[in-house]
């Protein structure tokens, strides 16, 4: 494996770096205070398609740039050093993938176009009451009716389902066998009669996650990805992909800096906190772990660049990159000190003007999940046991 960028690699970084500099810093972070977040999500998502980079993973012949895996991690790089926010990943890095990879010519000309050009908002419909990281316990079911589905149960911690267009879910079609076996993957029409959405609001006092109820959902079979029963295989290859992403390597290396920044400015004993011998040494340490994440994921980006499909690898970055963002999510909360205590509006800013206050506070309250959502930490040391160190 080789870590050093090309000539055109660096020529690529500088091409990045100059986008993000002109195209969100002039115009989207202004109106990120007064606008509705998912049209100002939208907006900035076109910003990204009008460029030809909304989808980074995609391949060329579907709508995506076509790049390589060491362009796809520049391109996250820069845009994490701008402070550019992601796109909304459960269209255009899950559904968006899983449709070109195994959906039919219908179904790829009808719901690519739309969601590279972000018409259609995405939520993602796995995780049950009883059945969060042991997917195969669902319970929600699809029962044939001619050329429908009749789709009845609940999803629980649906991120942004009360704003989402079209639902991916994964629902029981058969009792036969093995649970894994009699699993289906739908696309949901969110506008069908009988879906109801309840909202849950979580610890940083937000609104992103609900829970789906679908009673008597009519679903044409025309929506259903790939082969009936067969669901678990298309999710498998989703949730390895989600758990990459989900090590968010880019963003933490931009709240590694952001930490730093922080500390400079805060006051620990009348001198700057990043003076202190045991603050400086607990960030020394989340450094150090950082610093392995990133050249783990560069020895994945390797693998992926050969023409493989991430395997067990994803559940290790999963559990290093969530482990390290709460760290750096507790070293924040320190460094804030009082003030992340104080009341914040829904952008994060608090009513006396500190600059990081209270947006600390909102990141270290969700970010509590993150050891937990898309399969728990625990259940990715037991995919590594029996993957990797063959443990029964």
């Amino acid at each position: 494996m080789d870590t050093r960028f090309t000539k055109q690699e660096i020529a690529f970084r500088e091409e990045a770096r100059l986008f993000f500099a002109e195209a969100y810093t002039s115009d989207f972070k202004p109106r990120y205070e007064a606008a509705d977040y998912r049209q100002w999500q939208i907006d900035w998502q076109k910003v990204l398609y009008e460029r030809g980079w909304a989808a980074p993973g995609w391949p060329r012949e579907y709508g995506g740039p076509g790049w390589t895996p060491t362009q796809r991690y520049i391109f996250e790089a820069e845009r994490a050093n701008a402070d550019a926010p992601d796109v909304i990943p459960f269209g255009l890095k899950m559904a968006g993938p899983t449709i070109y990879t195994s959906g039919n010519e219908a179904q790829k000309a009808y719901f690519l176009p739309r969601i590279l050009k972000s018409e259609d908002w995405w939520c993602q419909g796995y995780s049950e009451t009883g059945a969060g990281s042991d997917l195969a316990a669902l319970k929600t079911r699809a029962v044939a009716d001619g050329d429908d589905y009749i789709v009845n149960g609940a999803k629980i911690w649906t991120t942004y389902a009360h704003y989402a267009d079209w639902i991916f879910c994964l629902v029981r079609t058969s009792s036969e066998g093995k649970p894994q076996q009699g699993i289906s993957f739908l696309l949901i029409d969110m506008t069908s009669p009988g879906i109801k959405v309840n909202p849950i609001i979580t610890l940083d006092g937000q609104h992103s996650l609900n829970e789906v109820e679908f009673h008597e959902v009519r679903v044409p079979k025309a929506n259903r990805i790939g082969e009936e029963n067969k669901g678990w295989t298309y999710a498998k290859a989703l949730l390895m992909h989600e758990r990459t992403g989900i090590a968010g390597l880019a963003n933490s290396m931009r709240g590694l800096a952001q930490l730093r920044e922080m500390a400079a400015t805060e006051r620990h004993g009348g001198r700057p906190l990043l003076e202190n011998p045991s603050f400086r040494h607990r960030l020394a340490d989340v450094e150090v772990e950082l610093l392995a994440l990133e050249f783990t994921e560069l020895r994945v980006l390797s693998t992926l660049a050969a023409g493989a499909a991430p395997g067990p690898e994803s559940s290790l970055l999963k559990i290093k990159g969530t482990e390290i963002q709460q760290a750096l999510q507790e070293l924040s909360m320190e460094a804030a000190g009082y003030y992340q205590g104080v009341l914040t509006d829904e952008r994060g800013k608090d009513d006396s003007g500190h600059p990081f206050g209270g947006a600390v506070r909102q990141q270290y309250m969700y970010g509590r999940a993150a050891t937990v959502y898309a399969g728990s930490n625990e259940v990715q040391k037991n995919i590594i046991a029996k993957a990797v160190l063959g443990l029964a």
